[in-house]
């Protein structure tokens, strides 16, 4: 079954930024897209998060034909995901995607989603295709994290100037460059 899920960062929703745009452009396509809605702030962490993206990998939602396109923290979290349940997809796209940054505001919102550098190439070989976009005036995620994210992961990388964190705060009610990786 072909699926494409999105999946939101810290703070954000299923009806924020470009998620709504997408989600509506891939059902034009006849594309069925799936967009859970995790806890944020409270009670934010990866076990949490992995119970609710597991329940779609039990009634199988979730197969090799499956596409994931993520914003912020959502990058790091189905890469994890992924990697701790051996699950192969077809496609990965990141967006704001990040390991390991150090936020002002609680970590503890963060820290479980982290993983070992050595551990994050592992998702290489449990996803066909990889790409990575990222902006060069992220106020939250700088340039030489998401490259270096992208690095890890082997993704394919997209610069787009001056797009901070690609969301609504820069303009982001549409994201129409991302479509043409879908």
């Amino acid at each position: 079954m072909k699926n494409y899920f999105i999946i939101h960062g810290s703070y954000g929703n299923p009806y924020k930024n470009w998620i709504p745009y997408v989600k509506k452009q891939l059902g034009k396509r006849k594309l069925n897209c799936i967009v859970p809605s995790f806890t944020t702030p409270y009670k934010q962490d990866y076990e949490s998060w992995k119970t609710i993206l597991m329940s779609y990998v039990k009634v199988g939602y979730i197969t090799e034909e499956t596409t994931f396109i993520t914003h912020s923290l959502g990058g790091i979290f189905v890469v994890k995901f992924l990697i701790d349940n051996n699950i192969k997809v077809k496609k990965m796209v990141t967006v704001a995607g990040f390991n390991k940054i150090q936020f002002d505001e609680d970590n503890t919102l963060y820290d479980s989603f982290y993983m070992a550098d050595e551990d994050i190439a592992k998702i290489c070989k449990i996803c066909n295709e990889i790409i990575c976009i990222y902006s060069d005036n992220d106020p939250y995620v700088p340039i030489e994290k998401a490259e270096l994210f992208a690095n890890k992961i082997e993704g394919k990388k997209v610069l787009i100037n001056n797009e901070g964190h690609f969301n609504e705060k820069y303009g982001y009610k549409e994201f129409r460059e991302i479509l043409e990786y879908l």
